[in-house]
């Protein structure tokens, strides 16, 4: 046994000894040490000097080749404002409030748009309008009238293409008739907002400017078109002839027929993309873009009024109100409009561009009929000339114009971009009269600057407006409403 450990023990020896010879580098015959080993760093990939270009979304592909997909987007628009309120506003206390400072969500949506294959088209959207601390929030909501908001539907539709000439489709869709910013992109516009007058009967027969039914759509050559029939949603459910003001129009709660609308235009320059159905504001000199376009909406026994006194004493029931004498009234509007946007230099130190729309409507919708509003209303209460509202629709005339131009970038260099802009509404509707028996016009101005941060993608907006107050309209005061809105969009 002592000989066979002996014998293991030398041979062990042996091993660690031709191993540690083996594992031993000769050194160079120069005569000097080597050079150590290279230090590697990781790399490190360069700051980018500008933000990547907005691609309309995040989009997920569901095939390798991108055929099929959803594209998600999602924004906000939160307002800060000053405004010096109506004659008589009060706030939520019930205390007389004439002026006030308020933050509210314009707007906040959700859009998805998938495609199945190049022929068929879905398009999602949900999202809320107009929340603050007093309004906008969930019907009947016991913590408070502006909490909760239902994130709703606006937009549910799918569309086939049927050739490269014509689309249709169906669903609570977007594609109406009246003008060009009738079926607005929110988040493009030149101005803080939209007029009003491009939108006569929102939710009153539709639903937030959508309708439920079916639309065609399409492009021949450089004429594009849009036509819709859809079913009128119930309004106005608690009115009867006997409720109503004698001779002033209101939507009938009994008409139950179809609405038919279109839009038409001739694009004279740059063919605009018509994938989904919202009508970009400007393209700060992307595109140089020329059309012209009219449209209409036809609603037929969409309005009603009462001509004679309210009998005395009024019926105390709903088949006594309806027996009282009435007349039916046709709905109507017609439009024309103009939309010019074009880069004006486009050399790389200035990049301007110049926008300009302008609309003309003609309503018909009874006697003496008139629509007053407020976005995002600060006044409390229901009188309908509260807080910020004015004349918005009614039968008779309107015209809008608005104009912006985009700053050379060399100004504040190559991120940050000015737009200046300035609006004006006019307004002659037959149910504003002074005592005198003439039409007192409506006129509503705005001016205002867009700060580009990301192009429409994030940008503030400071915009003043002069606002008429007719709460005496033999003597219209103008009152200054000043509001800041932060718009991002992913």
């Amino acid at each position: 046994m002592t000989n066979l450990l002996r014998c293991l023990l030398t041979a062990g020896t042996a091993l660690a000894v031709a191993t540690a010879q083996a594992q031993v580098v000769a050194p160079p015959t120069t005569g000097r040490a080597p050079d150590p080993a290279p230090i590697s760093l990781p790399q490190t990939n360069p700051a980018p000097t500008k933000s990547t270009p907005y691609a309309g979304g995040m989009k997920i592909n569901i095939s390798p080749d991108g055929s099929k997909y959803v594209r998600i987007m999602t924004a906000h628009q939160l307002w800060v404002r000053y405004n010096e309120n109506n004659t008589g506003t009060v706030s939520a206390t019930e205390e007389a409030t004439p002026d006030q400072v308020d933050f509210g969500l314009r707007r906040s949506r959700v859009l998805l748009v998938s495609q199945l294959n190049p022929r068929f088209l879905v398009i999602t959207q949900l999202g809320i309008n107009g929340q603050s601390t007093i309004s906008g929030g969930a019907p009947g909501e016991p913590t408070g009238p502006g909490k909760k908001p239902q994130f709703y539907l606006h937009d549910a539709l799918v569309e086939y293409k049927v050739n490269k000439y014509m689309s249709a489709g169906g669903g609570l869709h977007y594609y109406n008739g009246i003008s060009r910013q009738t079926s607005f992109a929110a988040f493009s516009l030149i101005t803080l907002d939209v007029p009003g007058t491009q939108s006569p009967v929102i939710d009153a027969i539709d639903q937030t400017g959508r309708g439920l039914g079916v639309y065609t759509r399409g492009r021949v050559g450089n004429f594009d078109y849009r036509l819709s029939v859809n079913d009128a949603f119930r309004n106005n459910v608690t009115s009867s002839p006997a409720t109503l003001a004698t001779n002033v129009a209101q939507f009938n709660p009994r008409s139950r027929g179809k609405i038919l609308q279109g839009y038409f235009d001739w694009e004279f320059l740059d063919k605009e993309l018509n994938l989904v159905p919202f009508a970009v504001g400007n393209y700060l000199g992307a595109r140089r873009v020329f059309n012209l376009g009219t449209g209409f909406l036809y609603y037929a026994d969409g309005m009603y009024s009462r001509s004679q006194a309210a009998p005395s004493p009024l019926p105390t029931t709903t088949a006594g109100a309806w027996d009282v004498p009435y007349a039916k009234h046709d709905l109507s509007v017609l439009s024309a409009d103009l939309f010019f946007d074009t880069p004006v230099d486009t050399s790389a130190r200035n990049q301007t561009a110049f926008t300009v729309y302008t609309a003309l409507y003609k309503y018909n919708m009874g006697p003496n009929y008139v629509r007053y509003g407020g976005t995002l209303n600060p006044g409390s209460g229901s009188a309908a000339l509260r807080g910020n509202s004015v004349p918005v629709v009614g039968t008779g005339t309107a015209q809008t114009i608005q104009t912006g131009f985009l700053l050379p970038r060399r100004l504040l260099g190559p991120k940050v971009r000015l737009q200046p802009y300035v609006s004006y509404i006019h307004g002659r509707y037959e149910g504003l009269r002074r005592e005198v028996g003439g039409i007192q016009d409506v006129h509503i101005m705005d001016g205002g600057v867009n700060v580009l941060l990301d192009g429409h993608q994030a940008k503030v907006t400071l915009n003043y407006r002069a606002r008429p107050d007719f709460n005496d309209v033999n003597n219209v005061n103008y009152r200054p409403e000043v509001t800041m809105q932060l718009q991002v969009i992913l």
